[in-house]
């Protein structure tokens, strides 16, 4: 919905810019911002459905219990500590923000902190559906092998 919605504002814009010589800021920073936001809430969504980019020359030709040692791998060494920090850096990076009630410069410019908050709300989703995977992770790697079927 978000990105219809940017996709509204964006083509109201340029319609309102070229027809009638209107253009504005806000409208401008509100693309940024919803497409921030989009990009920030989807990365968890995208992590869960296993549609990451990753290189599959050698990972689509492992086994399901080696794909999920070298996720686990991957979720425990990089993916955890990257999220852990940046959820940590970025909750000052809003606070500090929010609590001065942060605005653009620009003339007609919104709020800075909302998209701020999405930084932050963002990794700390991003976080939580990691350790969801590696929990998964771990229930794949001690699941028994199932017994080869007869065809």
């Amino acid at each position: 919905w978000l990105i219809l919605l940017s996709i509204v504002v964006s083509a109201g814009n340029a319609i309102a810019r070229k027809l009638f010589d209107l253009g504005s800021n806000s409208f401008l920073q509100l693309q940024w911002h919803l497409f921030g936001a989009v990009f920030m809430l989807c990365a968890a969504w995208t992590l869960r459905l296993d549609e990451h980019v990753r290189i599959d020359i050698i990972y689509s030709k492992l086994s399901p219990r080696k794909r999920s040692w070298v996720d686990l791998f991957g979720h425990v060494f990089f993916l955890i500590p990257f999220a852990g920090l940046l959820s940590y850096l970025s909750y000052s990076f809003f606070m500090r923000s929010f609590l001065q009630n942060e605005a653009s410069a620009d003339a007609g410019g919104l709020l800075l902190w909302p998209p701020k908050g999405f930084v932050l709300l963002g990794f700390l989703l991003l976080l939580i559906q990691a350790i969801s995977e590696i929990i998964k992770c771990a229930a794949n790697i001690a699941a028994p092998d199932e017994p080869a079927q007869d065809q």
